[in-house]
């Protein structure tokens, strides 16, 4: 198991297109992955999930890796993430 925390970087945060593209990243990976906010663990693979948590620019996440593929995993969700997870960063 290996964690990190990243800072959402991206103007409008963890919205609609950004999350859909982040589940999109994370379901690509055979390990499990949690995101966590606030004190709530949530599953990353989840969409749902990751909107519920209402992340905005600046928030920290921190991603929870466990699996076969969790180092790989954990350096190109957190570069997407640090990225802007597919839109431009301001």
């Amino acid at each position: 198991m290996v964690s990190r925390a990243v800072t959402v970087r991206n103007k409008l945060g963890l919205h609609a297109r950004p999350a859909t593209y982040f589940v999109q990243k994370a379901t690509a990976y055979k390990c499990s992955i949690v995101i966590e906010k606030d004190q709530r663990s949530l599953n990353a693979k989840s969409l749902l999930s990751v909107l519920s948590l209402g992340v905005i620019k600046g928030s920290e996440i921190n991603l929870i890796f466990d699996g076969p593929d969790e180092e790989v995993a954990l350096e190109g969700l957190c570069k997407f993430v640090e990225d802007g997870c597919g839109e431009v960063i301001v």
